[in-house]
């Protein structure tokens, strides 16, 4: 095993899709040894969303290099300030390439307030419309901005939205209206850690055909390996973590995620 797997037990688990993770985030070296050990452990595809439209050069050479790479792009809500005129019709023409399966990451993030709520909003509305447009799915960052984020969704021009939830935290009240709409929920390592009851709550909620796993490389490294920059080879105990909650075998949970994933994104 390379050595960005070698804190791994070395177990496979074949046919594993990481449905959101930032390769964009390690340089050029650690992002090879990265792929070779997820891919040594059997995780067969990586979707690499963006946090700014610089990011559309690399995940694009990326995706060219890579048969099992694909990417989002769009601009998160820490980055909405960046957004400027004319980045709207830049990002429609980014989203032609064949690799760029959805938009995003973009959402809401009223924790850290990075950009201004108003200006983050703004730049949501105005990608969701272009997602719209173009009948590609979202992957929405939604951190303690719940209800900001429900008035977003119930907007009727966003009535045919599909989404990625990532990193699903929102609770089970959000859960129960954002279901009811073509709505799927990433759990990452939050599911592993000892406080998060709220998580893995949700997770028998979840229809089985709207279930993603993802690491978010490099943030919320699973236990055992909290506290060090994850990585998607992890994507592994990530996925093991919620066939175990669901009462599933982990070659059951990667089948099922990994289906997900390539209906929710068309992935090839």
């Amino acid at each position: 095993m390379s050595s960005a797997g070698q804190t791994t037990d070395g177990s496979r688990l074949d046919g594993v899709i990481d449905s959101h993770c930032h390769l964009q985030s390690l340089g050029a070296e650690e992002r090879e040894r990265a792929l070779e050990s997820a891919r040594e452990r059997g995780v067969v595809g990586f979707l690499v969303p963006a946090i700014r439209l610089d990011d559309a050069d690399l995940l694009l050479e990326l995706c060219d290099r890579n048969a099992d790479i694909w990417c989002a792009l769009g601009t998160h809500p820490h980055e909405a300030s960046t957004w400027q005129p004319g980045d709207g019709k830049r990002l429609r023409t980014l989203l032609q390439h064949p690799k760029v399966v959805a938009v995003g990451e973009c959402g809401l993030d009223f924790h850290y307030d990075l950009s201004p709520r108003e200006v983050q909003q703004r730049v949501l509305r105005e990608q969701w419309e272009i997602a719209v447009e173009l009948d590609l799915p979202v992957v929405v960052h939604n951190r303690e901005s719940n209800e900001a984020m429900l008035e977003m969704v119930r907007h009727p021009d966003f009535s045919s939205l599909r989404a990625d939830f990532h990193s699903y935290s929102g609770g089970v009240e959000m859960f129960e209206e954002l279901v009811e709409r073509d709505v799927y929920f990433g759990f990452s390592g939050m599911v592993t850690f000892k406080r998060a009851d709220n998580i893995r709550e949700i997770l028998p909620r979840v229809p089985a055909d709207r279930l993603l796993v993802e690491t978010d490389t490099p943030y919320l490294a699973p236990t055992p390996f909290r506290g060090k920059p994850n990585q998607p080879a992890w994507v592994v105990e990530i996925t093991r973590r919620v066939g175990e909650e669901l009462g599933w075998s982990a070659e059951e949970t990667a089948r099922r995620t990994t289906a997900n994933a390539r209906r929710l994104f068309g992935l090839k």
